[in-house]
Formats: C-alpha cells, structure tokens, sequence
C-alpha cells in the first residue's frame, strides 16, 4: 500500500510541476495533424521565448491527402499548393489569465509562403516535457484574390491538433 501511495504522489507532482510556458528561452516543438477543406496533412511548429510573454517561431504544413477533384487537372495541386511554412509571432498569455502552469493561451499573426494571417493557439502539458495543442488559423490578407481551387489550400480557416513538447 505504501509504494501505491508514493508512485501516486509522484505521479501528482510531476503533473503539477509542469509548465506551459516559461518565458524568455522557452523553446516548444510541437507535431500534429492539420484539418482543412479539401486536404488533410501534418505540421510541424517550434516557438522560442524571446520575452516574458512573447515568442517567435514558425510553422509548416504539408498535405499528404487532398480532395480527388485537386489531384486532376487542371487543379491538379503540386507541392507548392500542398507545402506551407511560415514565420510566426505570439502573444503567450496563459499566466496573465492565471487558470494553470500547465496552460498557455497564445493568439499571434503568422506570414507565409499563401498570406498573411493570425492564430489562436493552446496549450496543456500534462508533464514537465510533454502536452497538448490545438490552433485555430485563417488568413487576413490572401497574397493573391483570384485563386485557382488547388491554390485555396492553406489559404483558408484551418485547424491543428497534436503533441507540444519542451526542448
């Protein structure tokens, strides 16, 4: 009884120990899927702490699935319609809300290789190196209005879900 009493206790603390976001030199790499209309695919994020709130980083997307109809011409999307990355601005806000360490609540303005837009992005980490995000993403400014359909892709409301991991 003893030793489930102590692998729970330190269980529980290494729960509460951990921390979302911990200010300048933070450095956070996060992998997950990406969601949006016609294409699904994977991304990859990694963000450094440059102050008590604010980090800067970047982010890419690639879509490994796409929507039968962009696979045939003349939509056909190449890897320049499936590929994304961009440079990345947050404003980590999770200890000014004070709900938990181990969230953080980060909005920021992104620009990529599709446009300029913004984010709102969260945070859970359950251990000291290892958690949860999603982000919420959507273009404010498109670098181009008259898009073909294969040129929609990334340039559109999009969703990540995934792991977040301290480095």
């Amino acid at each position: 009884m003893k030793k489930i009493v102590l692998i729970v206790a330190l269980f529980a603390f290494s729960f509460s120990n951990s921390q979302a976001y911990e200010g300048k030199g933070d450095g956070k790499f996060q992998v997950g899927a990406n969601f949006q209309n016609n294409g699904t695919g994977i991304n990859l994020s990694y963000d450094y702490g440059i102050g008590e709130n604010i980090s800067l980083g970047f982010s890419t997307t690639y879509l490994l699935s796409i929507d039968e109809s962009l696979e045939e011409k003349p939509n056909n999307a190449e890897f320049g319609d499936r590929y994304d990355i961009r440079a990345r601005f947050n404003a980590n806000i999770g200890n000014v809300l004070a709900i938990s360490d181990n969230f953080d609540l980060y909005p920021g303005l992104s620009i990529g290789l599709k446009n300029f837009g913004g984010h709102l992005g969260a945070r859970y980490f359950f251990t000291e190196g290892f958690g949860i995000y999603t982000e919420l993403n959507t273009p404010f400014a498109k670098y181009d209005e008259n898009l073909t359909a294969a040129e929609t892709l990334h340039n559109q409301f999009t969703i990540n879900i995934g792991a977040s991991f301290n480095l």
